[in-house]
């Protein structure tokens, strides 16, 4: 089982530097954590693809009440899949209520953020890329 950790650190750090990432599966402790004042943030995968020039996905568990920021705008187009918890998604100023089972996708250049109404921890994983 280590060896097989130590394989998929060296398949992210191998993205991470700059190669394409690699078939293959991570499981949540190989994820790179970062624990912010607003949540937990887990980093799967970032960098390039045989197709899209960057990617990062990812999973965010999101304290009650909390934000990671305000709405905000980035190049890349970007999928959320919300796993737990309640919250609300706004995106070009439209704000809609999700709980788990809820998708947004947001084009590159378009305004969106989340926040966290529940009394529990959301969980959402989210994917983004630019071609």
């Amino acid at each position: 089982m280590a060896g097989a950790a130590a394989l998929g650190l060296a398949a992210r750090l191998q993205a991470v530097e700059g190669g394409r990432l690699p078939s293959g599966t991570l499981d949540a402790p190989e994820a790179k954590v970062t624990h912010e004042p607003f949540g937990d943030l887990a980093i799967y995968y970032t960098g390039s693809t045989d197709q899209v020039g960057s990617m990062t996905a990812g999973s965010l568990r999101l304290k009650p009440g909390m934000s990671p920021h305000p709405p905000h705008q980035h190049t890349e187009e970007e999928f959320m899949v919300i796993t737990e918890g309640a919250g609300e998604i706004v995106v070009e100023g439209k704000t809609t209520k999700v709980a788990a089972g809820s998708m947004m996708y947001c084009a590159g250049g378009k305004t969106h953020g989340i926040v966290n109404t529940g009394a529990k921890p959301l969980l959402f994983y989210f994917y983004k890329w630019k071609v």
